[in-house]
């Protein structure tokens, strides 16, 4: 199975230096990619509901290649990383091709990409910089992976 995760924008450095180390770690474990899709042009001369309709546009091209989108919201299921593991592990048991975990721009999803019938997941029900939630999820993937194999690094 491959894990995709789909961005808006690029990392700064020093989110992307922790992020390269947990992607590093997950090589032996699953095929996992980050998709980082350009952040939109003169976004600041867009409405929000604009802007969040461009953004979906731009997913969609990723969309279309899964079939099972997981969209990173603020209203999502909430997991422990004991129970975001056995989902991962369900998910590659039941011959998932590919998972796509999306996270959205600013603004979050339009209302389009919100009525869809994909899953919807929250980090927690705090509310994190775009570029810190890239870093805790990658992260969580990995302890994931650790709990799947039963290695220590989840105590």
């Amino acid at each position: 199975m491959k894990i995709n995760f789909i961005v808006i924008g690029k990392s700064n450095k020093y989110i992307k230096e922790g992020i390269l180390e947990y992607t590093k770690r997950l090589r032996k474990y699953i095929n996992f990619e980050i998709i980082e899709i350009p952040a939109l042009k003169n976004s600041k001369n867009l409405s929000e509901k604009e802007q969040k309709k461009k953004e979906a546009i731009l997913f969609e091209k990723y969309l279309k290649n899964c079939n099972n989108n997981i969209l990173l919201d603020e209203n999502g299921k909430q997991y422990s990383s004991t129970n975001f593991a056995k989902l991962i592990k369900n998910k590659t048991v039941s011959g998932q091709k590919c998972v796509n975990f999306i996270v959205g721009g600013p603004y979050g999803f339009s209302d389009e990409l919100l009525a869809r019938n994909y899953e919807k997941m929250a980090l927690s029900k705090m509310t994190f910089s775009h570029q810190m939630v890239r870093l805790f999820f990658v992260e969580q993937i990995y302890r994931a992976m650790t709990i799947i194999k039963g290695e220590p690094y989840h105590h």
